[in-house]
């Protein structure tokens, strides 16, 4: 499990905000994706960037030797066409790195307008063949999720045995799904949002319904299959911390973080401890020990329990077990930081919320601009004077390791009770 790896992965982070954009950048992330307007596939669950966000985007990125690729992954109709294709030009225009997609439509648009063009999940590529196919249109792939490692092994090293290669002559990549939410339908397609409520998951507006607690009920008999888990649908989330050497001896060249619609404290834990995770491979010290230590960090940001996936084999029983955030550790809002003081390092908040603040709590602040900058209360004062606590109604200052702007929001960090030890 020590053994150095000289074969480096790219890791690819959410943004679904600026603030998890300058997060996961300020976390180390190689590349992001993200998703504009109400033409991807987090369209009505992560705020989205704007057409007129991208030149910012790109300038951001690009200053920071990040590559930046935009999802263009849902379902389309001929009405929408003009305007996606509208977008693709805009991508194009400010020299964005990538184009994810699934409608052929779109795949074909794209190419020749100067982004690569990556092959979605949604699109559920699972084998050799049709790789092959869709190589003449793509230089990446994110593979199906149901695949099992060895299976993505077999992929990836045909790719090298066929020498087979993208639109720009080299051989096509191939990126997994490393950590984050799991659909129950894998690789996407869901209908049960649609059926129900009439809004699509295939248009980024999944109501999640299959989170919800479930009895199966014989309709003839009325009778209630007794089960020991009523969340039957839902599915625990993907973590790869404890696989990251046999990832990376699979061949997979980018792995993926999801939650666009997550926030910037859960970007931040993950990419930082995908990136500590992964320099300890190469470095050969990567142990089962730390990987412990890992999975604990993981465990303080929004989870719904952890999986494997299919990677090493589907088991029986991997559901979440519960309606929501397993998280041992939970964020509260209090407040909004209304000065900073630039000679003293010091964040004014006004407490709009009563959590019983404290010195020495732990805080995040985010911002559109700050992104996320956080730490623990100290040198606490309420009002100009010097407190061990504060509530509703106080001002507050307190130290803070980099520049804090007026507008950021403030959070405390509390234990989330009845989670963890």
């Amino acid at each position: 499990m020590t053994q150095k790896k000289n074969n480096k992965i790219e890791i690819l982070a959410p943004a679904g905000s600026f603030e998890t954009l300058r997060t996961a950048i300020d976390a180390g992330c190689d590349s992001v994706y993200l998703g504009v307007g109400d033409m991807n596939m987090r369209a009505g669950a992560a705020k989205n960037f704007q057409v007129s966000d991208l030149a910012e985007v790109a300038k951001l990125c690009h200053e920071k030797g990040v590559r930046a690729y935009i999802t263009i992954n849902n379902q389309y109709f001929d009405e929408e066409l003009d305007r996606v294709k509208a977008l693709v030009d805009e991508v194009a225009k400010h020299e964005l790195d990538a184009v994810i997609a699934a409608d052929m439509s779109i795949v074909i648009y794209a190419q020749g307008k100067g982004p690569e063009v990556h092959i979605s999940t949604q699109l559920s590529v699972s084998n050799i063949e049709s790789l092959k196919f869709y190589a003449q249109y793509a230089d990446r792939f994110v593979l199906a999720r149901e695949l099992s490692l060895k299976q993505v092994k077999y992929i990836a090293d045909q790719i090298k045995k066929q020498k087979i290669t993208g639109p720009k002559g080299q051989l096509v990549q191939i990126e997994v799904f490393g950590h984050g939410a799991l659909c129950v339908a894998v690789s996407g397609r869901c209908a049960m949002s649609l059926y129900c409520y009439n809004k699509s998951a295939n248009r980024g507006l999944c109501t999640q319904i299959c989170r919800r607690a479930y009895k199966v009920t014989d309709i003839e008999t009325s009778q209630e299959l007794k089960i020991d888990n009523n969340y039957v649908m839902s599915a625990a989330d993907l973590c790869t911390i404890g696989m990251l050497d046999r990832l990376i001896d699979s061949g997979v060249n980018v792995l993926k973080i999801e939650g666009r619609a997550r926030t910037p404290d859960y970007v931040d834990t993950v990419v930082h401890t995908y990136r500590d995770a992964l320099e300890a491979v190469y470095a050969g010290t990567y142990t089962k020990e730390k990987v412990k230590e890992w999975n604990e960090r993981l465990k303080t940001v929004f989870n719904r329990g952890f999986t494997e996936g299919f990677y090493m084999g589907r088991k029986a029983d991997e559901w979440s077990r519960g309606p929501g955030n397993k998280a041992v550790k939970k964020r509260f809002q209090l407040g909004v930081v209304t000065n900073y003081f630039n000679d003293l390092s010091v964040a004014e908040v006004a407490l709009h919320a009563d959590a019983g603040l404290e010195e020495g709590d732990e805080f995040n602040i985010t911002g559109q601009t700050t992104g996320l900058v956080q730490g623990k209360i100290t040198g606490l004062r309420a009002d100009g004077k010097p407190a061990r606590n504060a509530g509703q109604g106080d001002v507050i200052t307190f130290k803070v390791p980099r520049k804090v702007r007026r507008g950021d929001v403030f959070f405390v960090i509390r234990k989330n009770i009845g989670q963890g030890a």
